[in-house]
């Protein structure tokens, strides 16, 4: 089996970019979200961007986003996809699909196994499902270094291509890719040295655990 696909989400310095590109990583994302300590604006999401133009492909982070910022970055910043990261519908999801023409991935908060069964109401309507840890109510939507029980997404099928989020470290990445055989998996916070200051090292050792997995 191949090695998990690797996102390194909330990138907003150059060195963490680099870092990301030398260590092999597919993706990487950009959080368009105010309220994160990993926000970037549209100005330092362009100079990534441009940075990172066909040596990965870059992400765009949103949260219960209006059509007119979604808008407003991806005109900014040229994106190879976007995540949702809110409570965005399966309706929704499709109309943003529709209407930017990109990639979606739909984020989806898991602490059951209904939880993980919603994910088959985005079909046709998501690209990916990146099944996360559900935050406590009032915090953010990610980046809280929480994980779930894995086994609730152990071998995961469904009509939609899928991907692991939540607490993902280079410590625990391996067992979390051989219990639930993962074909994409992301982190954030679990390479920082504090909230939204990407570790250079942690993240060659997070991609490096990844593809010896």
């Amino acid at each position: 089996m191949p090695a998990p696909a690797i996102k390194i989400c909330g990138i907003s310095t150059p060195g963490a970019l680099e870092a990301a590109i030398r260590a092999r990583a597919a993706y990487i994302g950009l959080n368009f979200f105010p309220k994160s300590p990993r926000f970037v604006s549209p100005g330092q999401a362009a100079e990534l961007s441009e940075r990172a133009e066909g040596r990965v492909r870059r992400v765009g982070l949103f949260v219960d986003a209006d059509d007119d910022a979604l808008a407003q970055f991806i005109a900014a910043t040229q994106l190879d996809g976007l995540q949702l990261h809110g409570s965005e519908s399966p309706e929704r999801t499709a109309q943003v699909r529709a209407r930017f023409g990109l990639p979606v991935w739909k984020a989806l908060s898991v602490a059951s196994a209904d939880d993980v069964a919603h994910a088959h109401a985005y079909a046709g309507a998501a690209d990916l499902i990146l099944f996360d840890a559900k935050t406590p109510k009032g915090a953010l939507p990610g980046g809280m270094g929480l994980s779930f029980d894995w086994s609730l997404v152990a071998q995961w099928k469904g009509a939609v291509a899928w991907g692991l989020a939540g607490g993902l470290t280079p410590e625990n990445v391996a067992e979390a890719v051989a219990l639930t055989g993962a074909p994409l998996v992301d982190t954030s916070s679990g390479v920082e040295s504090a909230p939204g200051i990407k570790d250079e090292g942690k993240i060659a050792a997070f991609c490096a655990a990844v593809q010896r997995a």
